[in-house]
């Protein structure tokens, strides 16, 4: 498919919106939706440990999937798919359990991470990380619930398979203020994922001309 762009006189061409993916634009897609979701089940399942693990290997797995973003971006030809990705991964997830709530916030982050690379012409290193920012922040959408629906959250069978012990331990720890604090965590190692990802993977950032 030949990139659909929009030549300024500013500058170089502008990436504009498409719909029109090729072969290789929905593989690309379709290959870090699912690495993005092994790396974060891999990490995840420590959660069974206690909540407070639960909680903790958030950040850590927003920073791992640093590398895996910006890699992506790396291979990102024209708009659209960055936002394919996020859908992507959030029907996914709702077809795993997720809520609506973390599905439309999923959608909407990665329609702004868009945006902000777009701004960039894709070709900005610094818009790619803070692209990565934002969608980071799709890793606190399955904690929604805890603030809109916590009882029905509490009660589903991903919860209560793990025990009545576990489950206590989840309501007691997912207050107000520590769902603050694991949101700016989030944000936090989000930024710090684009950095890592943009320095693991300079090499590519210079070829795909990002650096």
């Amino acid at each position: 498919m030949t990139d659909t762009t929009v030549p300024t006189e500013a500058g170089p061409a502008r990436t504009r919106l498409s719909v029109r993916f090729s072969a290789r634009d929905l593989v690309s897609v379709a290959i870090f939706a699912v690495l993005m979701i092994v790396v974060t089940y891999a990490i995840g399942m420590l959660g069974i440990l206690s909540p407070l693990v639960w909680l903790a290997v958030v950040p850590v797995s927003v920073l791992v999937n640093g590398i895996v973003f910006l890699l992506f971006v790396t291979r990102v030809k024209h708009a659209g798919m960055v936002t394919l990705l996020g859908v992507a991964v959030a029907l996914f997830y709702l077809l795993t359990g997720n809520t609506v709530f973390s599905t439309i916030g999923i959608i909407v982050l990665a329609v702004l991470a868009e945006v902000v690379l777009w701004a960039g012409r894709y070709r900005s290193r610094w818009a790619a990380i803070w692209a990565y920012t934002i969608f980071a922040l799709s890793f606190f959408t399955p904690f929604l619930p805890l603030v809109f629906d916590r009882e029905n959250y509490l009660r589903s069978p991903s919860f209560t398979t793990m025990g009545q012990e576990y489950v206590a331990g989840a309501d007691a720890l997912t207050t107000l203020p520590v769902l603050g604090v694991l949101a700016l965590a989030i944000a936090v190692a989000g930024f710090l994922g684009g950095l890592f990802g943009s320095a693991v993977l300079r090499k590519h950032f210079v070829r795909a001309g990002l650096a």
